[in-house]
């Protein structure tokens, strides 16, 4: 079964789209922790961090890079938080890898959401 995020990247439901390209695609987040709240999804279906194999380091590489990028887009390059949530335990809910990047206020070690 295909998950909420493979629904998005195939246009079957609708999203924000903030940046895409051959490899992943960025949306708002629904429900933001922070002004800004964005999700870097890999347009390959990998579960969780834990999942990716040593053919998923460009991939991998990429998300990050794609996380300056959207900073920058944003305006938000000088502050922002990556945050990759692993597995149930790890407050993972959506079971395909993805990136939150939040910015627009201060975080504090107590404020680590999502």
């Amino acid at each position: 079964m295909a998950t909420l995020f493979e629904k998005i990247i195939a246009r079957d439901i609708p999203a924000d789209v903030v940046f895409e390209d051959d490899h992943c695609i960025v949306i708002k987040d629904i429900n933001p922790a922070a002004p800004v709240h964005v999700l870097i999804i890999p347009k390959k279906p990998i579960p969780k961090l834990a999942d990716a194999e040593t053919e998923d380091q460009a991939l991998l590489g990429h998300l990050m890079l794609t996380a300056g990028e959207v900073a920058r887009q944003l305006g938000v390059e000088e502050g922002f938080r990556l945050i990759v949530n692993n597995g149930e335990g790890g407050g993972q809910t959506v079971f395909h890898l993805h990136l939150h990047l939040l910015a627009g206020r201060d975080f504090t070690e107590a404020q680590l959401a999502p």
